[in-house]
């Protein structure tokens, strides 16, 4: 887990204060947690992509992973500011060439994410980014995925968990005592 910081305190009332509760999207019901206002502010976005940069240094990754879509938004800059390689994971059907993929369970059936075979060897240590951790299942696909590529884990990063929801409780087996880092819960 990040160490609770007075930094990171600000950091993460910065970033609360730029994430837009919109009620009753995409159904009623559900308060969907709205990033853009935060990836519009200039401190904010840079705020959070130190902290990512710093926690995949601080982790020894050689790469980062994002997880389509918003992932890349937030693991892109990271990796660049952290000074390693960028990977995205993508829906399957999406990369050209010869890929790895990966199938999973979601709550209502089943989807598959892919890599470039050549993106990821035995001497690397991944960190995977994204934007929320909710029931967990791309992330601990991502996860199976690396470990096929024949990379090592070097944990897992998100802006924020639902923590209502058990994605948390499904990724922990699969991080194999890899750290899971989250800046916001929810």
């Amino acid at each position: 887990m990040i160490s609770v910081t007075a930094d990171f305190e600000r950091l993460r009332g910065l970033l609360l204060s730029r994430i837009r509760d919109v009620p009753d999207y995409p159904k009623p019901g559900v308060l969907f947690k709205d990033i853009t206002p935060l990836l519009a502010d200039p401190e904010a976005f840079t705020a959070l992509t130190d902290a990512l940069a710093g926690l995949a240094r601080e982790r020894g990754a050689t790469k980062v992973v994002g997880l389509e879509a918003r992932g890349f938004i937030l693991a892109a800059p990271a990796a660049v500011r952290a000074g390693v390689g960028f990977i995205p994971v993508r829906k399957a059907g999406k990369l050209p060439g010869a890929t790895l993929s990966q199938a999973y369970e979601l709550e209502y059936g089943s989807a598959e994410i892919e890599i470039h075979a050549e993106d990821l060897t035995n001497e690397d240590r991944v960190l995977v980014i994204d934007d929320v951790l909710a029931t967990g299942g791309t992330a601990e696909a991502s996860l199976r995925l690396i470990r096929r590529s024949g990379a090592q884990v070097a944990g897992v990063a998100v802006l924020m968990e639902l923590g209502f929801l058990p994605g948390r409780t499904r990724l922990e087996a699969a991080l194999e005592g890899a750290p899971l880092d989250v800046v916001i819960t929810v």
